[in-house]
């Protein structure tokens, strides 16, 4: 049996996902491992990449874009680790932190799932943790109360703003770049929610794993480098929109219809606070980005209604 079956799931980041398969072939020592390429119809020459450079790995090319979370469980159910690892193809493996990871699940057994500590490509610690959300946190949100006051236990709760991430806990919720489950355990809880098309499956999975009496956890021993969230990155108007339209699926799902129906008052609330007052700080800052995010707040109070 592998000790671990890393998945990563593609499209069109033919170079970062290369880079991502070297430095699990050049950190990985101590455990046996397979590698899955799950590509959502890559038209940037991903799948032929990976057939020439990399012949071990096993490719799953899929004729369309099937979404993080189903493409993820195409690869579930056929691969053979003890544990499996979800891994963004913009996520970069330091050594031994697959090796330590493995290690560290097996001496805890009450572990459903692990995260290890996330960097960005300068070094500055990336949020990789957080709480799951209320409709008290996205209030908090909504007002900017979070980042006003980023190390207040209370307004900060959401994204654990109020801790250093120097030590090994129990979170409620780790990122997707890199999620360690115990197989054993997705067979008892099931895989990733296919309805979730991208955003908010991880949080969806998590929250499962602890429903059905497992821990998450959080460990800073290990490092792995992850591109996301760079500050140059722009704010596309779909990807806000499938941000919180997932997490209103989120809320239906594991709060009620009630409180998905009052999130979505929550986030109208939100929207109207930057399409209307916050549009003098988007507006006047004069940068493409920030004129992007502003329209994109427009389109998204347009769309809540479909949520």
């Amino acid at each position: 049996m592998m000790d671990v079956s890393i998945i990563i799931v593609n499209w069109n980041t033919r170079e970062l996902l290369a880079k991502c398969l070297r430095c699990v072939q050049d950190t990985v020592h101590k455990v046996r491992y397979e590698v899955y390429v799950v590509d959502n119809a890559s038209s940037d020459g991903s799948p032929d990449m990976v057939r020439t450079d990399f012949p071990a790995v096993k490719l799953i090319a899929n004729t369309e874009n099937v979404g993080f979370a189903r493409a993820n469980n195409q690869a579930m159910k056929v691969c053979e680790g003890r544990y499996v690892l979800l891994l963004n193809s913009d996520a970069f493996v330091k050594p031994d932190a697959i090796d330590y990871m493995v290690a560290f699940m097996d001496s805890h057994p009450d572990a459903g799932m692990a995260g290890c500590k996330l960097l960005y490509e300068d070094g500055r610690l990336q949020s990789s943790c957080a709480r799951f959300p209320t409709l008290g946190s996205e209030i908090t949100i909504a007002l900017g109360l979070d980042k006003l006051f980023p190390r207040s236990a209370f307004f900060g709760r959401y994204l654990m703003t109020d801790w250093d991430y120097g030590d090994t806990r129990p979170v409620e919720v780790i990122m997707g770049a890199f999620m360690l489950a115990r197989a054993a355990v997705i067979q008892q809880v099931g895989m990733l929610d296919e309805s979730f098309f991208m955003y908010s499956e991880e949080v969806d999975w998590c929250y499962r794993f602890q429903a059905a009496g497992w821990k998450v956890y959080f460990t800073p021993d290990v490092e792995t480098v992850h591109l996301w969230g760079g500050s140059s990155k722009a704010v596309k108007v779909e990807t806000l929109i499938r941000l919180y339209r997932a997490r209103t699926q989120f809320f239906r799902k594991h709060y009620g219809t009630l409180n998905a129906r009052l999130y979505k008052g929550v986030l109208v609330f939100n929207a109207l606070l930057r399409v209307g007052p916050g549009a003098l700080y988007y507006l006047t800052r004069g940068t493409p980005e920030a004129r992007q995010k502003h329209d994109a707040f427009r389109q998204l109070l347009r769309a809540i209604p479909g949520f």
